[in-house]
């Protein structure tokens, strides 16, 4: 699995990587959303998309709606992993184009990536 992990937190972002790395997916990663709709925009393409909501510059929902707007998804889940976790934010994330949620602060980052892999291949097989 091929994926693209957004978030601004150094700490977190490494330790996602490491995990996912770790179970054999390759990761790519980036600390700001505009960098990740420049690296889809010059053609790269991924399996899933981590965003986190909340990031200084584009939003992680301002992210999704830029990339769903343009066609830049390219095919890849795009996933929320974030610990803002009320009812408002996942339902404006679904709206913007996202295809799960993932609340960091109540998963371990294993499950974390188990829960990826459950969202892709349940995605591939609809």
């Amino acid at each position: 699995m091929r994926i693209l992990l957004i978030d601004d937190d150094v700490f977190l972002r490494d330790m996602y990587a490491t995990k996912f790395t770790e179970a054999n997916h390759e990761v790519s990663s980036v600390d700001q959303a505009d960098k990740a709709v420049q690296l889809l925009e010059n053609g790269e393409s991924f399996d899933v998309i981590l965003v986190d909501m909340v990031m200084p510059g584009m939003s992680g929902v301002e992210f999704l709606q830029q990339v769903q707007n343009n066609g830049l998804c390219g095919g890849a889940v795009c996933v929320v992993l974030s610990n803002q976790g009320q009812k408002s934010d996942i339902d404006e994330a679904t709206a913007a184009g996202a295809h799960d949620y993932i609340i960091k602060a109540e998963n371990i980052p294993s499950e974390v990536v188990e829960k990826v892999e459950k969202i892709l291949a349940n995605t591939k097989q609809q």
